[in-house]
């Protein structure tokens, strides 16, 4: 790879991810559309772009909720995962055209300014307090949309790589949490937005439907990574703490394991198993989530490629990653959890049954 390495940019996963993703963004607007038309024929043409914006967009930011908690979940989900950022743009721009449409329709043909109106027209419009009492039916719900807007502004402005470097990869993924006040805040617009105008609970169950969902999956997954997290506490041993068996770890291919309280990289090569720090120093990528490529193990977000017996990057690159000790015992794999130093080379314990001249395991 050396003097030809290059990040991977729009290779083809990326083109058809786009490519699936526009399919069934403007095939769900279309059939939404459709119906709604149908089922509303008196609806003006900007009351349906209205409907099918928020629909869409309000289903595409429970999609990107969903995938991280299913790809710690089921390892089948990862692909969806290392291109999610495409899916939070298209939400912003939905999003977009949808608050555009909305002021316009209601708050830009007055005397005031439409943003003086978006957030003053309340005390003239909706009867908060009706002889004494709260109506919460009445309650102003388009500022939970306007937070929800600017929360997803910053989390598509963000994304790009630029702001990766010039943030590094912790605070980059940390201003990527505003993703969970966005949501909620859109609940609250959503929610407060049907009841002063639907009469059918279909909507409102949608809506609690939605936010189970999405609540049990972040429990389930956070629950199996206590799990797991506890288990690699109790089996520690001199140092080491046992991670799985060589049966589960295809050759070529890598995982993610939890030894003490980090995420390494476990990876077979060449019927040989190395253990490395997790994190790409690129953008924080899951090389646990990487294959060999040429014998590098490289990050699936943007191809950047290791040595797995010493974390080096291969030349002319110098970028290095932490490795760490591992042992078998049979088929059972420990991994000690203190980095090596860096530029330590190590030669991984052999997969028993391997063949100790090609690296290759016996059939026998």
């Amino acid at each position: 790879m050396s003097n030809h390495y290059r990040a991977i940019d729009w290779n083809r996963q990326k083109r058809r991810y786009d490519l699936v993703l526009a399919a069934i963004v403007l095939g769900g607007a279309a059939v939404f559309l459709g119906v709604s038309a149908w089922v509303s024929p008196e609806s003006t043409a900007e009351t349906l772009i209205l409907r099918t914006t928020s629909i869409t967009s309000f289903f595409l930011l429970h999609v990107v909720l969903a995938i991280g908690p299913l790809a710690r979940l089921d390892g089948r989900f990862l692909p969806l995962l290392y291109n999610r950022r495409h899916l939070g743009v298209t939400l912003f721009l939905l999003a977009l055209v949808h608050g555009f449409l909305a002021v316009f329709q209601f708050h830009a043909l007055g005397d005031e300014n439409p943003l003086v109106s978006l957030f003053t027209a309340y005390g003239r419009d909706y009867a908060v307090l009706q002889n004494g009492r709260f109506q919460i039916a009445h309650f102003p719900f388009e500022p939970f949309g306007v937070f929800a807007l600017v929360c997803l502004f910053l989390l598509a402005a963000l994304s790009h790589d630029f702001w990766l470097r010039q943030l590094g990869s912790g605070l980059w993924k940390s201003f990527h949490l505003l993703v969970y006040p966005a949501y909620l805040a859109l609940v609250a617009h959503v929610a407060l937005g049907i009841l002063q105008t639907e009469r059918s609970p279909v909507l409102p169950l949608l809506l609690g439907l939605g936010f189970v969902t999405i609540a049990s999956l972040h429990l389930l997954a956070a629950g199996q990574e206590s799990k797991r997290l506890r288990a690699s506490k109790l089996l520690a041993s001199d140092g080491f703490i046992e991670v799985g068996t060589t049966d589960g770890l295809v050759e070529g291919r890598a995982r993610v394991v939890i030894v003490g309280s980090k995420r390494l990289a476990l990876v077979r090569h060449l019927d040989r198993i190395y253990a490395t720090s997790n994190r790409c120093r690129h953008q924080g990528g899951p090389l646990g989530e990487g294959q060999i490529v040429y014998g590098c193990l490289t990050c699936p977000w943007h191809g950047w490629n290791y040595q797995p017996n010493d974390g080096c990057s291969p030349p002319p690159f110098e970028e290095i990653i932490p490795t760490y000790r591992v042992r078998l015992e049979g088929t059972k794999i420990w991994v000690h959890p203190v980095a090596l130093p860096l530029r330590t080379s190590t030669e991984g314990p052999l997969v028993p049954g391997a063949n100790l001249s090609t690296g290759t395991t016996s059939k026998l």
